[in-house]
């Protein structure tokens, strides 16, 4: 037998002091306070998703239109419109930094043309490298050395074998070469490259992550035997400078456009992203255009990117002045921990 059970005195002020402290809502409130993940059932928080989905896309669009129509509205009447707000990012709110080159900068013109590239880039010599890898290597480091072989013009790969990295420094001297590539790997995978100018240096020593071969990449090209076009972004510092006048004499100075090869070193937040593409001129029909006169569909030209490998991401570590020396060389430049104080902090 069921019965309800009476509320005492104490027991009924009790309920009442709980009910008033708990937040009364509203139906409209409860609405906004619902999110989609507080709902257990699948398809009511899928619908409830969509719905709050929509909802910001159209607010967006209002807000677009709204936009457009000032600014016409301030073209019609003479006056200015009102700027483009531009969004905040980490690259655009970096620390104020003194060493960012600037075109009125006559001390940093008088560097450029006083430093080791500068034969190179003038084209009074031709780029040649040498690529090779550490002492203990695996099935990778033989792998990229291919592929960047077929990327770098005028590049020759020889086995490192016993041999000391002065001593290849000096043979590839007398050989006449202007870089030497030496690429490092640990537990078989390759995790860093050596870049050294020669005969004077400087030796650049970078991280490297994120390798991606030629035959991992989905729908990749094979490259021809074309000197590629160097697309170098974001080296907007004196260091990032030098390391980029580093990167571009590695190639010669005359790119044959025929071949559409590009090489990028697209810099980021301090992480260089290498990467290899061919672009390609496809024909289609104009949809949009309709026919001409003769009843046949007007075509365009569209172009688009095809990758051909190998993509990589280098960070750099050091940067010192000559050739390699580990016990009396003198940097230029090291990257230490306490350095990384912001996240808006950037070297290159």
């Amino acid at each position: 037998m069921g019965f309800k059970r009476k509320k005492g005195d104490g027991e009924g002020e009790e309920m009442e002091s709980e009910d008033n402290r708990r937040p009364s809502f509203n139906t409209t409130e409860r609405r906004n306070v619902i999110l989609p993940s507080m709902i257990k059932n699948k398809d009511k928080r899928a619908k409830v998703y969509a719905k709050q989905k929509h909802e910001k896309k159209v607010e967006k669009q209002k807000k677009i239109k709204a936009r457009d129509a000032a600014e016409k509205l301030a073209l019609e009447l003479g006056e200015e419109p009102p700027q483009k707000q531009i969004p905040k990012t980490i690259e655009n709110t970096r620390e104020a930094d003194e060493t960012v080159c600037r075109p009125d900068d006559e001390e940093l013109f008088a560097d450029i043309d006083a430093d080791e590239f500068n034969p190179v880039l003038r084209r009074e010599v031709t780029p040649k490298v040498l690529l090779t890898t550490c002492r203990f290597n695996s099935t990778r480091g033989p792998a990229l050395i291919s592929e960047l072989q077929s990327v770098i013009p005028n590049s020759d790969y020889h086995k490192r074998g016993t041999y000391d990295l002065k001593k290849i420094v000096e043979y590839a001297t007398k050989k006449d070469y202007t870089s030497l590539i030496v690429v490092h790997t640990n537990r078989r995978e390759p995790d860093a490259l050596l870049i050294i100018g020669l005969p004077n240096g400087p030796t650049a020593h970078f991280k490297m992550s994120n390798l991606v071969l030629r035959k991992d990449i989905k729908n990749h090209g094979n490259p021809t035997s074309h000197e590629p076009e160097l697309v170098l972004n974001n080296f907007t510092t004196r260091l990032g400078n030098r390391v980029g006048r580093l990167f571009q004499s590695l190639f010669p100075q005359e790119p044959n456009f025929r071949g559409r090869r590009v090489v990028t070193f697209h810099n980021q937040r301090d992480f260089i992203l290498f990467r290899h593409h061919r672009y390609i001129f496809d024909i289609k029909e104009d949809k949009q255009s309709g026919k001409g006169k003769d009843g046949v569909a007007k075509e365009r030209v569209k172009p688009r990117l095809q990758e051909c490998g190998p993509s990589f991401t280098l960070k750099l570590r050091t940067l010192q002045h000559g050739t390699f020396d580990t016990k009396g060389g003198e940097f230029e430049w090291v990257h230490k921990p306490e350095m990384d104080t912001s996240r808006r902090r950037f070297f290159l």
